[in-house]
Parts: structure tokens; C-alpha cells; sequence
């Protein structure tokens, strides 16, 4: 599949006359693909029943006779003012009952039933007038579920769904006592519509009880997303898609997939930096202008596996961004190295945001391709010369890997859930296991959590499962590689309890987590032969055999030859060795990479990525800054 490259454009924003000579200067800049619509309700609506098509209809006529293909949004992110007037109970509720007003965006309730009959009347009606427009190459649905924390709402309807979702898991009042330990603190129901939602109470509430809204709130995500792609699809054959965003765990993104054809994502590598990543000082500041070098690899590999092997970046950062504490420019080559980096990880397309610089409301300040005065932008330039390369460059596909790691929603709610140590994350786990592998120069695949084949991989990872699946058990007593399980994995049963016998149960390995440590920063656990483990120690006992030990003597890292638990969080140095050790035994080749210089095996060639802000060496090329390097392989 050829790979391409497309735009977000907002006709809705711009004088009609301008369209024409701006699709024109999209074609001669190597683009394929524009996004428009998902947040032009009021202007495709302006009031209930009055529907102003003319406008839509010429800006889809006139990016498309251009040669563009279209990707039409569905606009329910922004519902219009006369839709709140007409039912104010479908904004959302913060966590201190506090309602989130109109006046910016998503500014609805995924549980409030009104509204999902709204967005399948709008989707339905979108589809129907473009279903079969010959323009019109793609949907996405929706934009960026969970943006500014909408996915948790705690309002009468959230409450009224949640009583009702639990009667439908549990039957009984009885059954969910049990299940929930409502004995402990006196805290048992008699009837389902006692249960309130779980904010406000006077200390922590039951965690069995935070999970189950947790799981509630996530179903209510896919059941909104499925009820817009199942109107679509009565009218298109056209692929869907939903563009998803960087380190959210809210709600579980392999079940909306589920109802998908592609899996997007929204790649901002500057702005999570300082936004949504940990480092030091030192490492923020080293990459400041680059972005982290495995977080946009990271979410490239996730989505493109909750794609089902189809990912595409929907909105890729140009220049700087107006939402995080700080917003540096990119360095010189950067918005050339993401884009390859994402086609190196398998993404179809890319799509920069946006086309032009908005020069009013809140995204003013948030660069374009081009300025706000229809100058071009300094990452116009690399777009056009990634536009050239794609011509020259053999069809980049994705190959698979020797090396997975397990990702599981569920368990990222159980630990936030309960964390045990301030900074117990079950992303920041996943990403650490995910960067060890980086840094060995190791490509890698992601899994869901009911991955019942393994076959293939030499190593697997599965850090921080709250339980392993039953798919996963069968996998792993096959399993004729290396698996290197945990910390904190099959600790937990489904309702967060502690299970009997206590875990984690791994299928015929005789170890248990005795007893937890959550470690302080001013801490750590020593181990013998060099290396720590920070934040997170597990005291393990049983008869299987120990791999390492704490300089006290404790197991660190328990198992057989084919199946290892790993009973504490490892610093980046101790994981290095620990994954190299692996890769050793299984016959993997790693390859020894300076700070900032990352490899991916594709198919055909071999991409290495120069992420550092000083040159630097790749077998004797020398790769600069945002220098991209790709060699056939074999």
C-alpha cells in the first residue's frame, strides 16, 4: 500500500473564494488527504431541522475535484448552543459535582441517552447526504474521545446507567455485596438504585466499586462510538475511523476498535513531553525540541494493533502547540522525521495539523503549514519533501516483530484505581518495559490482552496486568519463548480483590507475591551483580527457580526457562541488562545505540532515527539532528 500524506482543514474558517487556491497549493505540496467537518455542527445544523448543506456540499466539490480525498468528520465533539438550550442535562459533571458548561468543546455526556439519539440523528444525516459521494474516501467518527478528561461524568445520567449496568452484571444485590466486599465498612446494598456514583465520599471508596464505573464509563465510550458507526455504515463502504490521543487510559481502546476499520491517532510529540511524559530535567530538556524518542513509536505500535494493522496519524504536530505549560518550535527536519517515523511503524498516512494557523479563538497560537497570512509555514517545506521521498521510496510495510508487549486498559484503571505508591502508573510500567526494548534497538509489536496466540515471538513482556486472561494462560503454557511477567501481574482478581491461593497463578510455575513495597523516591531495592528497582517490590516465595536476587537475598526475578516473573520496577540501566540477558538467551540480536538514536525494522529496509540534537553515528553514516537514515535489509 502506497503511503501518504494529508491535512486538517476547516473550510468553515475561511472565505469561499480562498478554498480553491488552497486545495491547489495542497496537491503541489505532495498532500493526498484533507479532513474536514468534525466540529461544523452549527454550521451544518443552525437550528434544529434547518439543515445549510450548500455550504459543505461546495467544499467538498472543490477539495475534491482538486484531487484530494476527503476524510468527512462527524461532528458530535461540538454539540451547538440550541442542542444544550434544548437538553441541559447532557453536559458532563466533574468528579466534585460540578456541571462543565458550553462554551469550548465535548462538552456532553457519553451516558446521557438524548444526546447518543442526536448523534445518530446527525451522523445518519451526514451519511445520508455523502454516503456515496465519490469524494468522500474516509469517516471519523467523533474527535479525540476523552479529550479534557470527559470520559468519567458524574451525572443523574451516568447515575441512572451505572445502577442499571450493574443489576445487568451482577443480578443480584447479594452477588455484588460479595463481589465487591461490601461487608467491609458496612457499606452492603439492599436494592440497586442505592448505589450512588464514586466521588464525594468522606474517605476513599470501595476500589471494587471505582473499578466497576470505571468499566462502565469505558462501555458507555464504545457504545457511543458503535452507535454512530452502525448508522454510517447504512450508507458507506467507506473505511471508519476515530482519532485517538497519546498516554489516555480512560476507556478501553481495543473494544472501540472493535467496531473500526482504522485506528488514528494524534501525534503531538513536543507537547507530551512536558505535558504527559516523565524524565528529568536533564532529559526534558535534551529533547525538548524533538520530543521523546519512543513515545510516538510506542502509541504507533499500539494503534496500529487496536487497528487490526491499519494506523494512520489524523493530526500530526507541525510546529508549536498552544496546550502545553510550554510550546518550543520544533527542530529543523523534526516534522519530516514523525511522519517516516510513522510509516516505519506502519502508518498508511499522515495527516499534519492543520493547513493554515487559526488566528482567533483558543487554537490561535497552535502552528500550521502555513501562517495566518497564507505564508508558508517552515514544516510546508518538510511535507514537500516527504511527498518527494514517498515517490522514490519502495513501499514501506510493516513486518512482524520477535518481541510483544501486553497492554491492558482494564489494569490501568485498577491501578489508578489503587495505586499503592503516588507513582504506581500502569502506562508509565508498560512504556518502561517498551523503552528498555527500544533502547536495545529492538522492534516491537503490542497485544491485547485476550492475545491467545503467541506463536512467532521469541519474547513477550506483560507488565502490570491486573490478571492474565485466559487466552493468555492457554498462550503462555504453550509458549516456546521467553515470557517475562510482571511486577504486579496476575496479582488481583476481576474485582480487584486479593485471590486464594494468592498470585500470581502462572501456569505450572510455583511463585508467589507474599508480600508488596511501594518505594519511595528517597529509596530503593539493590540487587546483586548491579541494578535497582524503584517505585515497586514484590517479596516472592515459592519453588521455582530464582534468576536474581536483592543484595538482601530476596528473589527479584523467579520462573523457568520459558516463563519468568519479575517481582519489582527495574531503572532504566537494570532493565537494559535484564532485556539484553533475555535477548541473549533467545537468539535476538540487539544492537547498541547511542542516547537519542532509535531503529525500525520494516519489512524491506531498516529505518534509524536520529532524535538526539548533536550528529550521530549509525555503522558508519552519519545521521544529523532529525536526521533520517533507512538501508534495505539483507
Amino acid at each position: 500500500m502506497k503511503r501518504t500524506l494529508g491535512v486538517c482543514y476547516y473550510p468553515e474558517h475561511w472565505l469561499e473564494t480562498q478554498w480553491a487556491d488552497d486545495a491547489a497549493r495542497m496537491i503541489e505540496a505532495g498532500l493526498t488527504w484533507v479532513r474536514i467537518g468534525e466540529f461544523a455542527w452549527q454550521r451544518i445544523e443552525p437550528s434544529r431541522g434547518q439543515f445549510a448543506w450548500d455550504w459543505l456540499d461546495r467544499a467538498v466539490q472543490t477539495l475534491g475535484a482538486a484531487g484530494l480525498k476527503i476524510i468527512m468528520g462527524t461532528p458530535t465533539a461540538t454539540p451547538p448552543r440550541w442542542l444544550v438550550d434544548e437538553m441541559p442535562d447532557m453536559l458532563p459533571v466533574d468528579t466534585d459535582g460540578r456541571v462543565r458548561k458550553f462554551g469550548s468543546r465535548r462538552h456532553y455526556d457519553f451516558s446521557h441517552q438524548g444526546y447518543r439519539t442526536e448523534c445518530r440523528r446527525i451522523a445518519g444525516a451526514m451519511g445520508e447526504r455523502y454516503g456515496k459521494n465519490p469524494h468522500i474516501a474516509a469517516w471519523q467518527i467523533d474527535n479525540e474521545y476523552d479529550c479534557h478528561d470527559t470520559t468519567l461524568s458524574y451525572s443523574e445520567a451516568a447515575r441512572a446507567g451505572f445502577q442499571d449496568w450493574c443489576a445487568q452484571r451482577y443480578q443480584s444485590t447479594d452477588a455484588l455485596n460479595r463481589a465487591w466486599g461490601n461487608v467491609f465498612w458496612s457499606m452492603d446494598y439492599d436494592r440497586f438504585d442505592q448505589i450512588e456514583l464514586p466521588n464525594l465520599t468522606v474517605t476513599e471508596p470501595n476500589p471494587a466499586h471505582v473499578l466497576a464505573f470505571r468499566r462502565y464509563a469505558s462501555d458507555q465510550v464504545v457504545a457511543f462510538n458503535r452507535i454512530q458507526a452502525d448508522v454510517l455504515r447504512k450508507y458507506t463502504d467507506a473505511p471508519l475511523v476515530h482519532n485517538y490521543m497519546g498516554r489516555i487510559t480512560t476507556f478501553d481502546h481495543w473494544a472501540v476498535g472493535a467496531d473500526l476499520d482504522i485506528a488514528s491517532w494524534d501525534s503531538y510529540p513536543i507537547g507530551f513531553l512536558s505535558d504527559r511524559i516523565e524524565g528529568t530535567p536533564a532529559e526534558k530538556q535534551r529533547f525538548l525540541r524533538q520530543g521523546h524518542p519512543d513515545n510516538q513509536a510506542f502509541h504507533h505500535d499500539l494503534y496500529r494493533a487496536v487497528g487490526k494493522g491499519r494506523m494512520w496519524v489524523m493530526e500530526q504536530q507541525p510546529g508549536p502547540v498552544n496546550w502545553a505549560p510550554y510550546n518550543p518550535a520544533p527542530l529543523p527536519g523534526m516534522a519530516r522525521l514523525w511522519a517516516w517515523e510513522a510509516f516505519a511503524h506502519g502508518a498508511e498516512t499522515v495527516c499534519y495539523f492543520r493547513w493554515r494557523q487559526a488566528p482567533f479563538a483558543q487554537e490561535q497560537m497552535h502552528a500550521g503549514l502555513l501562517r495566518p497570512d497564507s505564508a508558508d509555514a517552515p514544516a510546508l517545506a518538510e511535507a514537500r519533501q516527504v511527498a518527494t521521498e514517498l515517490l522514490d521510496l519502495p513501499d514501506v510495510e510493516a513486518a512482524a516483530s520477535p518481541v510483544a508487549l501486553i497492554f491492558d486498559y482494564e489494569s490501568a484503571w485498577a491501578w489508578d484505581t489503587q495505586p499503592q505508591g503516588a507513582d504506581f502508573d500502569m502506562f508509565r510500567l508498560a512504556f518502561a518495559a517498551y523503552r528498555a526494548l527500544r533502547r536495545a534497538g529492538l522492534s516491537i509489536d503490542i497485544l491485547p490482552p485476550d492475545v491467545s496466540d503467541l506463536g512467532g515471538y521469541k519474547l513477550v513482556l506483560a507488565p502490570g496486568l491486573m490478571r492474565l486472561s485466559d487466552p493468555v494462560r492457554a498462550a503462555l503454557s504453550t509458549f516456546e519463548g521467553t515470557a517475562l511477567i510482571g511486577p504486579r501481574t496476575d496479582t488481583k482478581t476481576d474485582e480487584l480483590s486479593i485471590p486464594t491461593p494468592m498470585g500470581p497463578n502462572l501456569p505450572d510455575v510455583d511463585i508467589t507475591a507474599a508480600l508488596t513495597e511501594s518505594i519511595p523516591p528517597t529509596d530503593e531495592i539493590a540487587l546483586q551483580d548491579g541494578g535497582r528497582f524503584l517505585h515497586w517490590f514484590e517479596h516472592l516465595e515459592g519453588k521455582a527457580e530464582v534468576f536474581r536476587r536483592t543484595q538482601a537475598g530476596f528473589p527479584a526475578i523467579m520462573g523457568n526457562v520459558h516463563l519468568r516473573y519479575l517481582g519489582g520496577w527495574p531503572d532504566d540501566e537494570t532493565f537494559d541488562q535484564i532485556i539484553r540477558a533475555l535477548c541473549d538467551e533467545a537468539g535476538i540480536t540487539t544492537h547498541d545505540l547511542p542516547d537519542g538514536l532509535r531503529v525500525r525494522d520494516t519489512g524491506t529496509h531498516r529505518f534509524v532515527f536520529n532524535y538526539a540534537p548533536e550528529p550521530l553515528t549509525w555503522r558508519g553514516a552519519t545521521i544529523p539532528p532529525a536526521g533520517v537514515h533507512w538501508e534495505p535489509l539483507g
